[in-house]
């Protein structure tokens, strides 16, 4: 056990480490899950993970102990055993996807244990990164920067997508190397899905991930100088050569450098590194600071140019870590409060804070947090005017403030930190910047990025570095970047979603666990039962079941797209008309004429006399039902379920039949007296088929229940909201406007909302449809176990789900 913990935690080392080593991460992990799936107890379970944490910890981040050490005083060796000792807590996440995966493969067994262990670990990993703060917002996803393919999904899921792919890859190879005495088959399918993890990334970062926005003509790149000082120990200047005298040095020599920025680099905007004016600026403490203020406005208007830097801010709350946004013309526009301050070092909560613990602890903080993201005006001398989102220190590797600062209209990101306290500890400072840099990834936006002594960068919105500067070096760094309105990626769309889905997913998991087991095939098996008769089947010539399919197809396909466009066009979001407009169109329309084409072709089935008879008004199509030798099931159910007969002389009638089960019908003409006609069990499109139809749907899979009954509820609980929101009472459009008013806008309301659930529903069964061709595909003989769990997940989805996400809405806002 302990030797696969070791080797894992020293590939996982070496990741950390960024460079040519980042394709261990697809491994990484291998050695510590085959041990891990040898334990059968929670009690070797947790010992493993614990060890793991341990071992993880040592192997990525002793340089933050050590680190702390310094910083507090403590010592090195001090710092580490305390990193160590918390190792547990620094990463939560190990223990967490340790007992939830062995408690999926305890309860399903060695068929479906190790797939749904797999799951629920990896969605158990991402959700606990999710909801327990990680110090350093530290996931594996990070340790695919160095890939500038492979990070680009990032736009789509976050670091936390790619933390999510790694663990999948990862336990694919594990269960190869599990299955290994199987045989060369039995490791093929999940070597396979293990392979196919980074290959999408690739073939994402190379088609989607690598396309910026386009500049237009007017677009004029924005250029910024960077001051890095590599000025670190402000408290031992303060004690050598006194305060004033400190601050002096401090800044005369951002004054230089600015002034090389703007007078000989031509720069629009000047950035200094987290609190470089070290002192609080426009609230002075005293008149000295007062004077300092008045120098400081001075210089930065004469410059011409905006300055962004850091500072403190306070009032009666206390003190703040700020950024301050200063423009030539207008003197200050405005300060932005640090978000995330470090915790103990910068913040100490108030429950815990008080004169006991700053005796023990004298180095601790006594900042208090902003309240979130914002977004400042960038005037630049030319007349241009950039909304910039200020992000200071451990800000950038909150996901969820550039998220909110990208939907606030952000088209630029000013990083401002101070990083001195990696001098001796690079690698600290690497993982901070390419955690940065993942901000700039998933939202788009360039990054703009001054520490104090290094890494100072500019990052274009593919997360690469354009122009920098070494670690411990005084420089300028100056980089231009494009600025246009970027696109509206899928993590600003959704927000930090991977985790949620996660949580999301294990609440499913533990939902369908109560639910009845799994009735027995034979049981419960539609497929069993004959067809009864009269029946309605739809006699389909072949041009009409391809113009009924064509139309259908186009139908479901631009549901999807539909759904897609809703979460990435702000313009089709918030315009209804335009949203019933496309549904119309696009779905309402072809889905009408693909029904009216199948109802013209209907038809009502009969046995009579050992004949099939097939009746539509005064026409009759008959068939001797000894002449039929096999029902074979449509490859493609389009339009929808059907089959076509096969003949004893070996040739396919002329006419396909759609109907809803064909094994029904196979068995209904074998009770006729004709021969066995169901197709073999080994078809591809009869397992897929039998799966489907082995599992009933109930009444909740009704349209009525899931478009009139769901989206009716959701709709009365929104308009309800709006209208007190609006008119200020839920009749209140009423009162104002009249009863046709009033019914036009719930009617708006109950459409649109019934639209969105059309979406969802859409996308819950394309993802069923394509479980269950998966399943058929790799495990046929749980595909029917399968399609059961699907089926019931989805519709927990949908009417939980949803309307979950709707209080969550309102709650949130």
């Amino acid at each position: 056990m302990l030797g696969g913990i070791l080797a894992s935690a020293a590939l996982l080392g070496l990741c950390a480490r960024g460079g040519a080593g980042w394709p261990l991460a697809f491994v990484a992990l291998v050695p510590w899950l085959c041990t891990l799936g040898a334990q059968r107890t929670v009690a070797g379970t947790l010992l493993n993970a614990y060890l793991m944490s341990l071992a993880f910890t040592a192997a990525a981040f002793a340089w933050f102990g050590t680190a702390i050490g310094s910083y507090t005083h403590m010592g090195a060796a001090t710092g580490l055993g305390v990193l160590l000792l918390l190792a547990p807590l620094f990463q939560p996440q190990i223990l967490i996807f340790a007992l939830v995966r062995h408690a999926a493969w305890r309860r399903y067994g060695p068929a479906l244990g190790p797939v749904l262990g797999a799951l629920a670990g990896a969605a158990a990993w991402v959700a606990a990164e999710r909801f327990i703060p990680k110090l350093l917002g530290d996931t594996l996803g990070h340790g695919l920067y160095p890939s500038s393919l492979l990070r680009q999904a990032a736009d789509v899921g976050g670091a936390a997508g790619l933390t999510l792919a790694l663990l999948l890859a990862n336990e694919g190879i594990a269960a190869a190397i599990a299955r290994r005495a199987h045989g060369w088959r039995a490791i093929a399918k999940p070597l396979t899905l293990a392979t196919l993890v980074p290959l999408l990334l690739a073939a994402y970062g190379m088609v989607c991930g690598m396309v910026i926005p386009p500049s237009t003509g007017a677009d004029k790149p924005l250029r910024m100088g960077l001051v890095q000082s590599n000025i670190v120990d402000y408290e031992r200047m303060r004690h050598e050569h006194g305060a004033m005298a400190a601050v002096r040095e401090i800044l005369d020599t951002h004054y230089a450098m600015s002034y090389d920025a703007v007078e000989r680099q031509h720069v629009d905007a000047v950035l200094w590194s987290e609190t470089a004016y070290p002192t609080t600026f426009s609230h002075p403490k005293s008149q000295a600071g007062a004077d300092l203020d008045r120098e400081m406005l001075g210089v930065m208007q004469a410059s011409g140019v905006p300055f962004v830097f850091g500072t403190y801010d306070r009032d009666d709350a206390g003190e703040y870590n700020a950024a301050a946004f200063v423009a030539p013309s207008t003197g200050l526009l405005g300060l932005y409060r640090k978000s995330r301050p470090f915790p103990l070092t910068e913040y100490v909560p108030a429950w815990l804070d008080g004169p006991t613990l700053r005796s023990w602890l004298p180095w601790l903080g006594t900042w208090q947090p902003g309240t979130g993201a914002r977004v400042f005006p960038l005037r630049l001398a030319d007349g241009r005017e950039i909304p910039v989102l200020p992000l200071i220190c451990l800000d950038d590797v909150d996901t969820d403030l550039g998220i909110d600062g990208a939907r606030l209209g952000a088209q630029a990101i000013l990083t401002l930190s101070n990083d001195s306290w990696f001098t001796t500890h690079p690698q600290g400072a690497q993982l901070h910047q390419a955690v940065a840099a993942f901000r700039s990834i998933e939202t788009r936006l360039p990054q703009f990025r001054v520490t104090t002594n290094g890494y100072s960068a500019v990052i274009d919105a593919n997360g690469t570095v354009i122009a920098s500067a070494p670690m411990g070096a005084r420089t300028l760094v100056v980089g231009e970047l494009p600025v246009p309105r970027p696109t509206r990626t899928l993590m600003v769309a959704w927000g930090n979603w991977v985790g949620l889905a996660g949580a999301a997913f294990l609440l499913l998991m533990a939902v369908v666990a109560v639910f009845p087991a799994l009735p027995a095939q034979g049981e419960d098996d539609a497929s069993a039962d004959a067809m009864r008769f009269p029946a309605q089947v739809t006699v389909l010539p072949p041009l009409a079941r391809i113009a009924a399919g064509l139309l259908r197809g186009f139908a479901r396909a631009s549901l999807l797209w539909m759904g897609a466009a809703m979460l990435t066009d702000d313009a089709l979001r918030t315009n209804t008309l335009a949203q019933l407009r496309t549904f119309a169109g696009v779905f309402l329309a072809p889905e009408a004429a693909a029904w009216f084409l199948l109802h013209a072709f209907g038809a009502q089935a009969t046995i009579e006399g050992g004949m099939l008879v097939l009746t539509r008004g005064t026409r009759r199509l008959t068939i001797a039902v000894h002449d039929i030798a096999q029902v074979e099931p449509w490859q493609l159910p389009i339009p929808g379920a059907g089959a076509w007969l096969r003949l004893t002389t070996g040739e396919r009638w002329g006419y396909g039949l759609a109907l809803h089960n064909p094994g029904a019908l196979a068995q209904a003409l074998a009770s006729a007296g004709g021969a066995p006609v169901q197709e073999p069990a080994s078809s591809f499109a009869a397992a897929v088929g039998h799966a489907r139809m082995a599992v009933r749907r109930g009444w909740l899979h009704h349209p009525l229940a899931k478009f009139g009954g769901l989206s009716l509820v959701m709709a009365l609980v929104a308009f309800r909201l709006h209208q007190y929101i609006a008119y200020g009472s839920t009749f209140g459009e009423y009162y104002t406007f009249g009863l046709k008013a009033y019914l036009t806008t719930f009617a708006l309301w109950w459409a649109t909302w019934t639209i969105g659930v059309v979406l969802c529903a859409a996308a819950l069964r394309a993802a069923i449809e394509a479980g269950t061709l998966l399943a058929v595909l790799l495990r046929p003989a749980q595909a029917i176990a399968t399609r059961y769990w699907l089926e019931r997940i989805g519709l927990v989805a949908l009417y939980v789900g949803l309307p979950g996400w709707l209080l969550l809405q309102i709650f949130h806002s």
